[in-house]
């Protein structure tokens, strides 16, 4: 059950995609898409459905549907997904090649004089029915995230971009490019944007890769920012909490003395480091009353012994 189009497709979890929701959607509105989706893919309104597609249901709202809601639901967690979305948008204004706008929706977006009315409108489109065939949810759910990328990348430019297409002169050449030239130049103001953009990247990926339960590849990801910028303290304190949501404490425990070495003040850093003193005093607790019962059953056994030999 895997999306192929899209933002997904740039190695992005597009959460708006599947819930049908526009980007910047409140939580008010995402959880009235959420509930309205819930309660189609509950058992009870699948009654008259095959067993097989009562499990297509039922992983749809486990694996996409859940996750999404989890993190839209959330404050901090939407904040981080909108930055995700803008990068990527910023990645494509540089890229266009990178993403080839197959839907009817998508190409509308990437052409529109009027962002604000054609963006909703496409997606609601697709969202009405989004939920009714099962078969075609992730299909829907991948024209959906293509509309996004489209407006993402449309996010800040003066002109509209001309639909995709393999050639990159349709899109790099608008009629007035003095705004595209002057977004691009923001993107690298300075060095130490440039750097913090970099990072942010980075960290955002590790978070998408989190969200997914796959702490291997979010570690990886961290690791590679550590390796970049290795004096950089919130890369090693993100890196050490990761780690410890995977189990690896000695690494988590590493990384969390470095960021600390380099930033004394990093908040981050010093709420993973009380989590690691907690996990350090919950193991001694558990290890000496083992340590002397074990000693306890020794001495008596050995004592008893030669006690009965002499």
């Amino acid at each position: 059950m895997q999306v192929n189009q899209g933002l997904f497709s740039l190695d992005l979890v597009d959460h708006h995609a599947v819930l049908g929701v526009p980007i910047g959607a409140d939580a008010k509105q995402v959880r009235k898409r959420y509930l309205k989706i819930a309660r189609k893919l509950h058992p009870d309104s699948l009654r008259s459905a095959t067993d097989d597609e009562k499990q297509q249901a039922s992983e749809l709202l486990s694996k996409l549907v859940n996750p999404a809601y989890e993190v839209l639901s959330q404050e901090k967690a939407t904040l981080e997904h909108q930055v995700s979305l803008k990068l990527k948008g910023q990645q494509l204004q540089r890229q266009p090649n990178l993403l080839a706008f197959n839907s009817a929706g998508a190409k509308r977006v990437a052409g529109s004089n009027n962002l604000d009315y054609d963006y909703p409108s496409a997606v609601s489109a697709l969202a009405d029915d989004q939920y009714g065939a099962l078969e075609q949810v992730t299909q829907t759910i991948g024209q959906l995230s293509e509309i996004n990328a489209a407006y993402v990348m449309r996010q800040g430019d003066a002109a509209p971009a001309t639909a995709p297409s393999p050639l990159p002169d349709s899109v790099e050449a608008p009629a007035a490019p003095s705004a595209p030239s002057a977004a691009a130049e923001t993107t690298v103001l300075s060095p130490r944007e440039r750097r913090a953009q970099l990072i942010n990247s980075y960290i955002n990926r590790a978070k998408e890769f989190e969200y997914k339960g796959n702490f291997s590849r979010a570690i990886i990801e961290l690791r590679e920012a550590v390796k970049a910028h290795p004096q950089n303290p919130m890369c090693h304190a993100e890196l050490a909490r990761m780690y410890l949501r995977a189990s690896q404490v000695k690494m988590a425990n590493i990384h969390c003395k470095r960021a600390l070495e380099i930033d004394p003040g990093n908040s981050l850093a010093a709420e993973v480091k009380q989590k690691l003193d907690a996990y350090a005093k919950r193991a001694q607790k558990t290890t000496k009353p083992a340590a002397s019962k074990k000693s306890g059953k020794s001495g008596g056994l050995f004592g008893g012994l030669f006690g009965k030999k002499r």
